[in-house]
């Protein structure tokens, strides 16, 4: 099953950890703020195979719970949270 991800960057604090977990998936702004590196954080873009645990090390990390992994794509739009 593929997974995708996407960063809510209204809620991201510029922490650094997803960087740090996953740096060939998550990238930072001239703000500082993280983005899916891959598609621009359009959340369009399947993560590879080989990356997925990088990228759920970096969802487990995110003390904001900024980023956002699905099994289905995000259509460049952040998912309302329950």
């Amino acid at each position: 099953m593929k997974l995708y991800s996407i960063v809510d960057k209204d809620t991201c604090i510029a922490c650094g950890a997803c960087g740090m977990a996953a740096p060939e998936l998550y990238n930072y702004d001239d703000e500082g703020l993280a983005y899916f590196l891959p598609d621009d954080n359009q959340g369009n873009t399947p993560i590879a195979e080989e990356l997925e645990l990088d990228a759920e090390d970096a969802y487990e990390g995110c003390p904001t719970g900024s980023i956002k992994l699905a099994n289905s794509n995000f259509n460049g739009s952040i998912p309302e949270e329950d």
